[in-house]
């Protein structure tokens, strides 16, 4: 037991004495990534200098609509950041909703809007959809939501 221990020990001193700078085989250096979330803490310099999303709404409610009916709403959202912000990609969380997002960067201060269309053919009752968006903010990822009531066609 007490030789176990020893070498449990040993093990761990080893660990914590390599330099950590240096990347495991197959792996990037650490000092590559560009992230100011890290295991040390939150870098809050870079952090500051990054671009924001933020949005007027995230959720929108159509109400009761029709089947069939295709309804569409626009999320207004800003860059209060000090870079411009970049969106990667936007999706909907099935076909039927599909968000149409500006592909250019968004200065800081400026105003933009995603468009998020909702297709309600072959759907019915109680509808809650979202909207996946990936940007360069600290944040990384956002979402939106939308929901709807589909009242049947008679």
């Amino acid at each position: 037991m007490k030789r176990l221990l020893f070498i449990s020990i040993l093990a761990l001193a080893a660990c914590n004495s390599q330099n950590n700078t240096k990347a495991p085989a197959g792996q990037l250096p650490v000092s590559l990534v560009n992230n100011p979330a890290t295991a040390n803490g939150m870098d809050t310099v870079a952090a500051a200098r990054k671009p924001t999303m933020d949005f007027t709404d995230t959720l929108h409610e159509f109400g009761t609509i029709h089947e069939k009916e295709i309804v569409e709403h626009e999320f207004s959202f800003t860059n209060n950041g000090k870079t411009p912000l970049i969106i990667n990609s936007a999706v909907g969380s099935c076909g039927c909703t599909v968000p149409v997002y500006p592909h250019d960067p968004i200065a800081p201060g400026k105003t933009a809007v995603m468009k998020v269309t909702f297709n309600s053919a072959g759907k019915q009752g109680h509808q809650e959809k979202t909207v996946t968006i990936h940007t360069n903010t600290v944040r990384g990822l956002h979402m939106l939501y939308i929901k709807a009531d589909i009242a049947k066609d008679k």
